[in-house]
């Protein structure tokens, strides 16, 4: 299952060119945010990436839409991405505000038993314990939304629904996207290291200790301006490649597990096919 929705994906961005307008929005942010940070500082960084990633929910939910009416008109991405906007921007704020409270309360509770002072230790491995759960059974909270045309709270239950029992499934599919994500980084790195060989040269000489002791700041030094800019431009590139291809592959794949349980289909000709039933209190799809 999880192997054939990536076939799938690759072969719709590789049919479907406006799939990588979504990767050149996310490429020449990243780039600009990397540009921005090293030459203004994190100060305004910072704050560029919430509007960074404001607008790329615009593509991600146009993306979804893609995938879901098997579109290959440029106008739909935008039209999916206005009209399902707040339906996948907004289940993500309901988990952020519940990630951050539940922190909220670790800290207050490891403060408390620690006599005032902030076990750092305990709170990480409890906020760990916490994160990872909920990101699993909420990933698809967007998807869903998108597919299922699910409000928030639906969205989340429906979620929830589908990675519980598909838990085998969904674990697969995160190891495939972190696979991607690290041979798309090993491939840019090697890249980004052979463009700017003669000012990384001074490493080769470095012995263990040295190398370890080396901080990012010292590295953008070593690398200059001239660095920086190449660097922006191989940001740009690699996530032009891997975005599209892991929001395409989160789509397909969602249609596939989601589909036994009541995501509408698509004919070869790019209609829906509706599929009748409800949801029961537990959000699971009960088809007519």
């Amino acid at each position: 299952m999880v192997l054939a929705e990536l076939q799938e994906a690759l072969r719709s961005i590789g049919r479907t060119p406006i799939f990588w307008i979504t990767g050149l929005a996310a490429g020449l942010l990243g780039a600009v945010l990397w540009i921005l940070y090293n030459f203004s500082g994190a100060f305004f960084a910072a704050r560029l990436v919430i509007f960074a990633a404001l607008f790329m929910v615009l593509f991600v939910a146009g993306t979804f839409v893609l995938v879901k009416k098997n579109s290959t008109d440029a106008g739909e991405l935008v039209r999916g991405g206005v009209q399902y906007y707040f339906r996948v921007l907004l289940p993500w704020i309901v988990v952020a505000c519940v990630l951050l409270l539940v922190f909220a309360v670790i800290t207050t509770v490891t403060a408390l038993t620690g006599g005032g002072a902030v076990d750092y230790g305990a709170m990480g491995m409890l906020a760990v314990i916490v994160m990872i759960p909920t990101l699993f059974l909420t990933f698809f909270c967007d998807t869903a939304a998108v597919f299922e045309d699910l409000r928030v709270f639906d969205s989340l239950r429906r979620s929830i629904a589908v990675a519980a029992s598909h838990a085998g499934a969904v674990l697969g599919f995160f190891v495939v996207c972190a696979a991607l994500a690290f041979a798309d980084f090993f491939v840019f790195a090697i890249i980004w290291e052979g463009l700017l060989y003669d000012k990384l040269a001074p490493l080769a000489e470095y012995n263990e200790t040295q190398f370890a002791a080396i901080t990012p700041q010292q590295l953008i030094v070593m690398i200059g301006p001239d660095g920086i800019w190449v660097t922006a431009a191989v940001i740009c590139i690699a996530l032009l490649f891997i975005v599209p291809l892991l929001l395409a592959y989160k789509a397909c794949f969602y249609r596939s597990i989601a589909g036994a349980a009541g995501v509408a289909g698509v004919a070869p000709g790019g209609a829906e096919k509706p599929l009748t039933g409800e949801y029961d209190s537990k959000g699971r799809w009960y088809k007519y």
